[in-house]
């Protein structure tokens, strides 16, 4: 099994990037499933809407993450609960949340199931992610699930790495979100399961992961409040990872960074 994941798509120049280059890796690397993270997909960059979501799908994507910001957009809860390939964080708090925390696929006869979880360190209060996760993969494991990716949108390295250790030889893999920065520590963890700790982000390469960069200047220099604008011009990224799991043990083979920008052009 081959997964592709793109992440956090950020803004106009983020779904051009994805518009532009997600058929030519699906095309080359042939994936059988195609992620990607959309939290800050709108014009900006915080949740997504019904119009987004149906572009990141025409695009390629085969299920869309979220993260902590899948409810800056009210529009979400007018037509998340009507698709299963759209998910937000497993360990959202509070009774009846709206959508679902993960979806599962059939892919050619192998059971392949898709999570996004939300850290806690420096981020909004939910509820505890590690007895979230403890509970589903036991339930997929008893389902026959083989193929288990993990969306794990926080904050901190160290959380990140903690959760990846702690599922190691449980699940397929474990791709970290939310920074933006692409780290370049990409390896398969000693029982099996493959880790990134961020996979970065696909948009505007010339702010601040995303952003416009005189506002965020001006937030440091200051430490007074400064509205945030996402970057509508100048060179763009589109940051991914492929992995490639067992079908039969779900264990990762490998795991390979992908980063397209004006230091890394695509060659195909």
């Amino acid at each position: 099994m081959r997964l592709l994941f793109v992440g956090d798509v950020v803004g106009n120049l983020g779904m051009k990037m994805v518009e532009q280059y997600l058929p030519l890796l699906k095309k080359d690397l042939k994936p059988q499933v195609t992620i990607v993270n959309g939290e800050n997909v709108t014009k900006v960059g915080r949740g997504i809407n019904e119009k987004l979501f149906k572009q990141l799908m025409n695009a390629g994507a085969d299920v869309v993450t979220l993260g902590n910001h899948a409810w800056n957009n009210e529009e979400i809860f007018s037509f998340i609960d009507d698709t299963k390939k759209l998910i937000r964080p497993l360990n959202y708090p509070g009774k009846d949340v709206p959508g679902n925390g993960y979806c599962q696929l059939n892919v050619n006869g192998t059971q392949v199931a898709i999570i996004n979880l939300q850290g806690r360190i420096f981020m909004e209060e939910t509820d505890d992610p590690f007895a979230e996760i403890d509970r589903l993969v036991e339930q997929l494991k008893k389902d026959q699930v083989k193929v288990i990716f993990v969306d794990m949108h926080a904050e901190t390295t160290s959380e990140k790495k903690a959760m990846a250790l702690y599922l190691d030889g449980k699940i397929s893999a474990l791709v970290g979100t939310h920074t933006h920065v692409q780290t370049s520590d990409a390896h398969v963890l000693n029982k099996g399961t493959a880790f990134l700790t961020d996979v970065g982000m696909t948009g505007p390469d010339d702010g601040v992961i995303g952003m416009e960069y005189e506002p965020v200047i001006k937030r440091f220099l200051t430490s007074r409040p400064s509205r945030f604008t996402v970057e509508e011009n100048g060179s763009k990224v589109l940051s991914a990872c492929l992995i490639d799991v067992d079908n039969q043990t779900g264990l990762a083979k490998a795991i390979k960074p992908i980063l397209i920008c004006k230091e890394h052009p695509y060659v195909g």
